[in-house]
């Protein structure tokens, strides 16, 4: 699943304003325009067509990951307000390069931290998406990389989440 992909289904499933996507761009540490914002939600063309037209790559921009952490950094001091930084601890931190390849990991982890949910709350998300996970299995996802536990999270599973997330919020 792309970058793009999530913010879009993101954005649904916490009904979250264009004004607000660029407010919490912002406070992640990257400036974006409404206009920007609107490329950046802009749905891509199926990757199995044969035909690209290049005016539909000119009205899209491609979310990369530190872009996307860059987001989910800024929606949790959205959602949470600023924090005072720690002694040593930079002022806005900046993204990782170790969720290169495991940025459905960080999703959840973020919005772990930026919803204020607890593990109850997240089986609760998954189940509403219509996928059964024991507290072990979660917990594996929700470990930081390298540890022996620790198991990368999917796109279906990501994918199910975010339905879930859909779901609880827009009731």
């Amino acid at each position: 699943m792309e970058n793009n992909d999530i913010l879009i289904r993101l954005r649904y499933a916490l009904d979250i304003k264009n004004k607000d996507m660029v407010e919490i761009f912002k406070l992640g540490g990257v400036e974006v325009t409404k206009e920007e914002v609107l490329k950046i939600l802009t749905k891509s063309k199926d990757e199995y067509d044969d035909e690209v037209d290049v005016e539909e790559d000119e009205n899209r921009i491609k979310c990369n990951n530190k872009m996307f952490e860059s987001f989910l950094n800024g929606l949790i001091t959205y959602k949470r307000g600023k924090q005072d930084p720690k002694p040593g601890q930079s002022e806005n931190p900046e993204p990782s390069e170790q969720h290169k390849d495991h940025v459905n990991n960080m999703l959840l982890k973020k919005l772990k931290v930026a919803l204020q949910l607890t593990t109850e709350d997240m089986l609760d998300i998954l189940d509403e998406g219509g996928i059964a996970v024991s507290k072990g299995e979660l917990g594996a996802i929700l470990r930081k990389a390298g540890h022996r536990n620790y198991k990368e999270c999917g796109d279906n599973f990501a994918r199910k989440f975010l339905k879930g997330l859909a779901v609880k919020h827009r009731e």
